[in-house]
């Protein structure tokens, strides 16, 4: 796995993530947070970095890998509180991936019992 780069996501996650041994670049270490960046101008800063995007953003993450599914991958997640085990699942889902470009890959907080 090259590495991520994260959109917008809870720190938490994202530090867990690492020391799962994840390669995870933010927006806000790279510089672009807060720039209004459109959505398909930040997959493609992530393309260039060649990383996989993470983000929260389902909706409109979806609907951009099925307009241009030449990407570096896409993690679409639900938002979960139990940050731990989300970068579990996380964690969990690409491992099961040998190559993620072009993939989309969604994530979703386990139902409650």
């Amino acid at each position: 796995m090259r590495g991520l780069y994260a959109e917008n996501f809870p720190l938490p996650v994202v530090e867990e993530l690492r020391r799962l041994g994840f390669d995870v670049l933010t927006m806000y270490e790279d510089d672009k947070a807060n720039q209004s960046l459109t959505d398909d101008a930040v997959l493609s800063i992530a393309n260039d970095k060649e990383r996989a995007f993470l983000t929260l953003n389902r909706r409109h993450f979806i609907q951009l890998h099925q307009q241009r599914p030449n990407h570096q991958g896409i993690i679409v997640c639900t938002f979960d509180p139990d940050f731990a085990g989300q970068a579990q699942r996380i964690a969990d889902a690409l491992e099961q991936e040998f190559d993620l470009v072009g993939q989309l890959i969604r994530i979703y907080r386990p139902a409650k019992a």
